[in-house]
């Protein structure tokens, strides 16, 4: 498969031209990356008008993903989750509502999107909950959410796989969105891989009109490289208005160091790279049967993915610091799990490294408690709230204080209480468990810090 816009950049840093443009660096090496870091040249294309290298690019990977339109971001999946709301509502059906119905377990950047094109969520709650990363729905729970609404919502968000690695149906919830005549849209983040599984595991394959994948957390791209992704059966306004929908949310200065790492990754999914990961998947899933063998408890997750709960008198930290001693770094701790993320770039050998320094766990399992569910009535709106006025304050204060920014780390960037919500005990209780130690709350009317210490 061709590489238009890597060929076009390796052309032009091979040329020896004068660069009179940006950036300022122009070319001479520092980081060693330079000659390759461009701007919107003659030639080059542009992003948000992609009529050259970068559509040719494009439509290379919709062709390998099998979607009806596929468009780059070098700002990750932020910037397409933003966009996939923005074409879900501004370009909904006749007759549904300019309402979103979500599964909680969101990313931060759906909340910066509906303060940004002031929509209010209405949320989709997990019966049970061990994690905040996971929000399982069934099919049932989506059918009696969707006939509990006055109308159809301009959209159906779910986030799968999660942080923790689970999965949705999303064969049967679509399913259930085309009955109730609305769309379904996937934060794939995690899952851009899950195309080249046979058979294909993709939200796209599995009924999703709209899906972002961030191609850096799986795929050989850089940093900030992602893919929105249209379905071949969604509204054709989708397609035709992709561009439009991200340009809203992106640089106008984006890195074509990224796209061209993007460019170069069609190249490699289609050279044999399936392969490669049915062996990897393979391999994982008899170090998975290992380490069960070795005391460990290893949770159900997709594919490239080791979840491990942290046995009694452990966290997920302390794992993560025994790794860490070992020369390994995981992707995410929390005080009840262990996440480590791989991919066919791993070797073998670093996955018996990673066998040898967790070692065999003699501690007996520990009960996970079942979380509370943080269900904050809303008082305001979410971009009310997160445009106003507000202040940080200890959490011990900041029950039945309003949200303002969510409180949160990255990973896994999922707010605990949502702009606009006020905070109850089960969201103080669950931001003490997951180590928080300030939150963002609106100032209230007449007083600020200051006049509260006087």
């Amino acid at each position: 498969m061709d590489t238009p816009i890597a060929d076009f950049v390796e052309r032009y840093a091979r040329s020896g031209a004068v660069r009179l443009h940006m950036p300022g660096h122009k070319g001479k090496p520092i980081l060693g990356c330079e000659p390759w870091d461009i701007t919107e040249i003659h030639g080059a294309d542009a992003l948000y008008e992609a009529e050259g290298i970068i559509a040719q690019s494009e439509r290379n990977t919709s062709a390998l993903f099998g979607s009806g339109r596929t468009v780059y971001s070098t700002e990750g999946s932020s910037q397409c989750i933003k966009a996939m709301l923005y074409l879900a509502l501004t370009c909904r059906p006749a007759g549904t509502a300019p309402v979103i119905l979500a599964a909680r377990n969101v990313h931060r950047s759906f909340v910066h999107a509906a303060a940004l094109l002031d929509f209010e969520p209405v949320w989709l709650w997990p019966e049970d909950s061990r994690s905040l990363c996971g929000c399982p729905i069934s099919a049932q729970a989506l059918e009696r959410a969707l006939e509990a609404l006055p109308a159809p919502p301009a959209a159906v968000y779910l986030t799968s796989p999660d942080y923790l690695g689970g999965t949705a149906d999303i064969s049967a919830l679509s399913a259930v969105c085309r009955r109730h005549g609305t769309i379904l849209a996937v934060d794939n983040a995690h899952g851009a891989y899950l195309r080249f599984l046979h058979p294909s595991r993709h939200p796209l394959d599995l009924g999703a009109d709209l899906c972002c994948d961030s191609a850096h957390k799986t795929l050989p791209a850089l940093t900030g490289g992602a893919y929105l992704h249209v379905g071949k059966n969604a509204p054709a306004a989708f397609r035709e208005n992709a561009k439009t929908a991200m340009a809203p949310f992106g640089s106008t200065s984006p890195s074509y160091l990224t796209l061209a790492s993007l460019d170069r990754c069609v190249r490699y999914l289609s050279e044999g790279y399936p392969a490669r990961l049915a062996g990897l998947a393979e391999s994982l899933e008899a170090l998975r049967s290992r380490l069960r063998g070795r005391g460990w408890q290893v949770e159900e997750s997709d594919p490239l993915r080791l979840t491990i709960a942290a046995p009694a008198g452990m966290t997920g930290g302390d794992l993560a610091a025994r790794l860490r001693r070992g020369g390994i770094e995981c992707e995410y701790a929390d005080p009840s799990f262990l996440v480590l993320m791989v991919t066919p770039e791993n070797t073998g050998a670093e996955l018996s490294r990673l066998e040898e320094v967790l070692g065999t766990n003699n501690r007996p399992r520990r009960d996970l408690p079942a979380l509370p569910l943080a269900k904050g009535e809303r008082v305001v709106s979410v971009r009310r709230a997160l445009f106003a006025p507000h202040e940080s304050v200890p959490v011990e204060e900041a029950l039945g204080r309003i949200c303002a920014a969510p409180t949160v780390s990255c990973p896994p960037a999922i707010p605990i209480a949502v702009s606009g919500e006020r905070i109850g005990p089960a969201a103080v209780e669950l931001l003490r468990y997951y180590g928080a130690e300030r939150v963002d709350v609106l100032t209230e009317p007449g007083e600020s810090r200051h006049s509260r210490a006087l």
